[in-house]
């Protein structure tokens, strides 16, 4: 008998001491013990049951319990009855939606842990999308909108929906009316770990490097001649800026944006990164190595960046093309979800482009810095009779 309560504990993914009363094991209806680990898989710590075997021996120890083979094929069952349990849950949209509010976790936690039951958990997963953000839809109902050109399943995670709604990494799939999955869930980062396909359809995450969309001969030969043009301006930039980045490319998913920073394919993403500072008990080492390979695109569809680029073929020199391109890799940096490091040089960078912009000169800043105010002199009664006598 399994049961799934309506509302998640508080303390679901808590550490506990001892895990008693989620699943009662019983021999030939003789209570043996509710503190068994191997019946149930950690995932599954919510579903509540009384499993009652006539296999296993009346006379059991710990020791005999934990050796049994018996009790493989008993938790074995178990999981197969709470997925086909889920399952039909699922039938019910609004009980479904309650269920999947509550547990969703779970699922997530099911799939990074065990992959052998990855296909039939992967129906239950569902997510919010750039097509339908207040209603989730599932990964079948995905594949069934998708268009007859889209041949990847395309998602992106961040830290909520407003801010994937806006995010740069989405702009051509938007202009390709592709649906894009949303994923604001920490887990869904681990979770995307163990997932490489659903129904035949690849996973593309849109912040990681490679993307490559359907062209024809004609776009890849005008790419070429637009590579060679921004040649001189992405070396430029990537000796600039340095280690801080890995390269410097043009960018074809971006219809807007002047540039973007994407991550390397097997690396963390920017969300990823975000969530790995915010452990208490993170191991820096781990995170040196794993810390995502920067690469900068850049549009040369956008006015900036033209701009950018005749600037710099006109004066390679100029000091306020070097204060762009900081600006510009700044305030990517936010735009595509990381951290900056030094808020400072952003500000005094920032600040630099406002007194540029209201025409101010650096030499008049000083002069008004040196420039003392003397207050006008009071005069006493003593100073106004002199006054009078003369």
């Amino acid at each position: 008998l399994l049961y799934v309560p309506k509302r998640a504990p508080f303390d679901l993914f808590q550490q506990k001491s001892s895990k008693s009363g989620n699943i009662k094991l019983y021999v030939r209806r003789v209570f043996i013990t509710d503190t068994c680990e191997d019946l149930i898989p950690e995932w599954l710590s919510f579903v509540k049951g009384i499993v009652d075997s006539q296999d296993l021996p009346l006379n059991i120890s710990r020791e005999t319990l934990q050796q049994n083979k018996i009790l493989k094929v008993i938790k074995k069952n178990i999981i197969k009855k709470c997925i086909e349990l889920f399952g039909e849950i699922k039938e019910n949209k609004e009980d479904y939606k309650q269920f999947y509010e509550q547990f969703n976790k779970n699922i997530k936690l099911g799939i990074h842990e065990e992959t052998s039951n990855n296909e039939k958990l992967l129906d239950l997963l569902m997510f919010n999308t750039s097509k339908s953000e207040t209603n989730m839809i599932t990964l079948k109902e995905y594949i069934e909108n998708m268009k007859e050109t889209q041949k990847y399943i395309y998602y992106i995670t961040g830290e909520n929906i407003k801010a994937l709604q806006d995010s740069p990494f989405i702009e051509q799939c938007k202009k390709r009316n592709y649906e894009v999955l949303f994923m604001t869930d920490p887990i869904d980062e681990y979770c995307m770990q163990k997932i490489k396909d659903y129904d035949g359809k690849s996973f593309i995450c849109l912040s990681k490097e490679g993307i490559k969309f359907e062209d024809n001969e004609d776009n890849n030969k005008s790419w070429e001649e637009l590579t060679k043009e921004y040649e001189p301006l992405t070396k430029n930039i990537k000796s600039l800026l340095n280690d801080k980045i890995e390269k410097v490319v043009l960018s074809e998913r971006v219809v807007d944006s002047p540039c973007v920073l994407v991550t390397g394919e097997y690396g963390w993403t920017a969300n990823m990164e975000r969530i790995m500072k915010a452990q208490a008990l993170r191991d820096s080492n781990m995170s040196s190595y794993m810390m995502s390979r920067k690469i900068m695109e850049i549009n040369p569809s956008n006015p900036i960046i033209k701009a950018l680029k005749d600037r710099y073929n006109k004066d390679a020199e100029d000091k306020t093309v070097k204060d762009l391109i900081m600006l510009l890799f700044e305030s990517s940096l936010i735009n595509s979800g990381f951290t900056i490091e030094n808020p400072s040089t952003f500000v005094s960078c920032i600040n630099r482009m406002i007194k540029l912009g209201l025409s101010i000169d650096d030499d008049d800043d000083d002069d008004d810095k040196k420039e003392e105010i003397i207050p006008p002199l009071q005069e006493t009664e003593e100073d106004s009779n002199f006054e009078d006598i003369d």
